[in-house]
Formats: C-alpha cells, sequence, structure tokens
C-alpha cells in the first residue's frame, strides 16, 4: 500500500519499551502526517512487540525492520534510508531518537526549513542558538559542544552542531549519496552523513531544538563514541581530498 504521506521517520531502538509507544503516538498525532520506521536491533526487551502492536493500530503508517544483534546505529539508518528509497512516496527522511530527548514536535520544523525554505538538509541543532542542553552533567555538555566545534574546524563545514542526530534530508540528497560507502558505524555517522552532504553542495539549515536528556530506559552513549568521532573527523577529512563531488 502506498503512504499518503511524503515524510517518513527513521526512528533506530534498542531495549526501549518505555518509550517507543509513546513517542510513536506522538508523531502520528502531529498536524502534517508523518509514517513511522523503526529499525529494532533485536532488542530482548520486547521493544518489537510493542511496536507490532502500535502497526496494527496505525495500520499503514507504521513499519518495522528486525535485525539480529547490536549492529551500530550507522547501519540501522542506511537500512532505513534503503527502505524510505524504495518508496518514491517518500520526499523527506527523518533521522530521530526514541527517548524523547529530541521532541517530536520539531519535526515539523525540520520538515518547514526543508519543504517550505529549501533546504536540502535540516539539522536540529543545539548550538546554533547557544547551548540548548537539559538534564546533562556539564562534562558531558562540553564534550559534546567541543567535539563540534572540533569538527567544524577540521572539516570548514558551517554546521555547529555537526554530531546532532535529530535531521531531516530530502530524498535528493540521499539518492546522491553512495549510502554503501558510508563508513562509520556509531556516532561519527553523523558526522559523515552531513559532511558529504556539505561536499556534494547541498544546502544545510540548522534549526534550534531544546534536547532533553531521556528520562526512561538506559542510555548507549559512551566516550569510545566521542573518540570515533574526535579521531574519525581527520581521516573523513584527508580521504574528502581524493575524492570527487560530483
Amino acid at each position: 500500500m502506498t503512504s499518503s504521506t511524503d515524510s517518513l521517520v527513521i526512528i533506530p531502538t534498542y531495549n526501549e519499551k518505555e518509550n517507543v509507544a509513546a513517542i510513536i503516538d506522538a508523531t502520528m498525532g502531529l498536524p502534517h502526517e508523518m509514517d513511522v520506521l523503526i529499525i529494532d536491533d533485536g532488542s530482548p526487551d520486547g521493544t518489537a512487540a510493542i511496536v507490532k502492536r502500535k502497526m496494527e493500530e496505525y495500520p499503514g503508517r507504521v513499519h518495522l525492520v528486525e535485525r539480529t544483534g547490536k549492529l551500530g546505529l550507522g547501519t540501522a539508518y542506511i537500512a532505513g534510508f534503503k527502505w524510505a528509497l524504495e518508496r518514491p512516496e517518500y520526499q523527506y527522511v527523518f533521522e530521530m531518537d526514541a527517548d524523547f530527548s529530541h521532541n517530536p514536535n520539531d519535526l515539523t520544523a525540520l520538515y518547514r526549513a526543508c519543504h517550505d525554505e529549501g533546504a536540502d538538509v535540516a539539522v536540529g541543532s543545539r548550538y546554533v542558538t547557544g547551548v540548548n542542553v537539559v538534564n546533562w552533567p556539564m562534562g558531558r555538555v562540553l564534550m559534546s559542544y567541543y567535539a563540534s566545534a572540533y569538527v567544524r574546524f577540521i572539516t570548514g563545514m558551517p554546521v555547529r552542531d555537526t554530531t546532532a542526530g535529530f535531521v531531516c534530508y530530502t530524498r535528493r540528497v540521499l539518492e546522491k549519496m553512495e549510502l554503501d560507502n558510508i563508513r562509520f558505524k556509531g556516532y561519527a555517522f553523523q558526522i559523515e552523513m552531513k559532511f558529504t552532504a556539505y561536499k556534494y553542495g547541498f544546502r544545510i539549515k540548522e534549526v534550534p531544538i531544546v534536547f532533553v536528556n531521556r528520562v526512561l530506559g538506559t542510555s548507549k552513549m559512551s566516550s569510545g563514541i566521542f573518540g570515533e568521532a574526535v579521531f574519525g573527523v581527520i581521516r573523513l577529512k584527508v580521504s574528502s581530498w581524493f575524492k570527487k563531488y560530483k
């Protein structure tokens, strides 16, 4: 069945039984209709079973891809992007966390930035109007903020929140990218996607959001994730010298 909406929200999950039903309901209730695709990495807590009940509640609007084992955030999104590209009705494809650290109501602002204001990529940015982060320890705020500043310095990319995971990509951006060549699997994946879009000349617009640390469930963040971002960005920049972006 072909969807009646032009928008798909991809939400990777691993052990998100406390959040997944509510995040789906919140997205379903938006004024601009959006479909949801859950990519679940074999959650042992029953996340997928909850999603299947939501699929019955919202037929044709909620979808599920089940994978075996934790295969990484980047590969989850790549799988979701490919799923979306197989369905021509989706012109706007979103990344969003399952834990309400991203407010689903802000999806509308990201959509407007692309649909109405001509952006190719809209980034829900924590840092474009200062530091808009709630309930994070100061050390983590500083690490994230300065990691983004470092990435901006190394890459020359004019994006203040380079590690943001709340993003809208237009279909033409995803079609242009060689998704199988995106190499990073963790949070550096977010940097690589934005950097690749920037090198191709796509217009990136940052939309201010407030990021709220999760209340329910367990964070997947670690210092190793930031390490990948810090060291991987140098490799990313160097390799870009030898690649042609047509």
